[in-house]
């Protein structure tokens, strides 16, 4: 598969941009000046005139103004492509192994996977219709149940899966996934979470939908939602649903929340990816919470895929 990498370094790029506007914003004010000093200006009968003077300063500091304004949304358009292509390549080598676990391959897998987050890390430096509810099948006593077409999605390893069950510390880091190329502790969790079955599907799920936001420059590092107690997790992982439980959908970003409820009427592909991503989500969460304490509920809250989760979960109305 073929990967999108950047034209140029979103940072450097951003560093031209930056002087620029200071060799614009530089050369405006000199020539402003050399204007007031060679040019005689006429003053009233009164003195100087207030709204003349207004104008004066509007003619001096709007242009520089102007020219800062237009670097800065310069640079934030270079970090959001940055960004885009870094959630490419992350779910491109996630593809990638999930083809290739149906093929002969001549790597062992431990080798192909860390070929793969090497791959990422090289090239992932940061610089319809109405929206359908979500729902997952719970039996009488709030658990989740699958449906026969649907993959079971429990937190265990499943039998054919040589690798030990993955720790929840594992999980936990690799569904915030790695900050930047440095993290080498983010990459380790993710490569071993690549190697579960069932927390490779989730981690693709969720770069699925992360990608797909990014696309309306939604990111999750700029959402800040309520924290909600473990218990409401716990409540919410065991089927309840209601006013109460709907605290869990903590993100409060208007423009967000906005943006993801138009993607999700227009967009049958986004429509698909998100509810998938919710039931597996869901699933995990039902497991997790069996064996999770407070603060390990917490922690996995907070991560980028449980952001993505409050934020999908209260534009569909998963939590109602």
């Amino acid at each position: 598969m073929t990967s999108h990498r950047p034209d140029t370094d979103p940072i450097a790029g951003s560093r031209q941009t930056e002087k620029i506007a200071l060799i614009l914003s530089v050369g405006w004010l000199v020539f402003v000046g050399a204007f007031f000093l060679f040019v005689p200006v006429n003053l009233s009968d009164d003195g100087i005139d207030p709204l003349r003077t207004v104008m004066v300063m509007l003619a001096i500091f709007l242009p520089v103004a102007i020219i800062w304004i237009a670097s800065l949304t310069a640079r934030s358009a270079r970090m959001m492509h940055g960004e885009t292509e870094r959630l490419h390549q992350i779910i491109e080598a996630l593809q990638d192994e999930v083809a290739q676990t149906k093929q002969p391959m001549t790597l062992s897998p431990a080798a192909s996977v860390e070929r793969k987050l090497t791959k990422i890390a090289q090239s992932g430096k940061r610089s319809g219709a109405q929206t359908a509810p979500f729902r997952t099948q719970r039996g009488q006593d709030g658990f989740a149940r699958h449906t026969e077409d649907e993959p079971k999605l429990a937190l265990g390893v499943p039998p054919e899966d040589d690798a030990d069950p993955l720790p929840r510390v594992d999980l936990i880091r690799a569904l915030n996934f790695p900050d930047t190329e440095a993290d080498t502790i983010g990459f380790a969790a993710l490569r071993k979470a690549l190697k579960d079955r069932t927390a490779r599907q989730l981690v693709q799920a969720s770069q699925d939908v992360l990608t797909l936001l990014s696309q309306d420059g939604i990111y999750m590092d700029d959402l800040n939602p309520d924290r909600s107690r473990p218990e409401l997790w716990r409540r919410f992982a065991q089927g309840e649903r209601g006013r109460v439980i709907g605290a869990l959908g903590g993100v409060r970003d208007r423009t967000s929340l906005a943006l993801t409820a138009a993607r999700m009427r227009e967009d049958p592909i986004f429509r698909d990816a998100a509810h998938h991503f919710l039931r597996n989500f869901d699933r995990m969460l039902t497991s997790f919470e069996l064996v999770a304490s407070d603060a390990e509920l917490i922690e996995l809250a907070d991560t980028r895929t449980a952001r993505a989760f409050m934020l999908l979960g209260r534009v569909t109305g998963a939590f109602d």
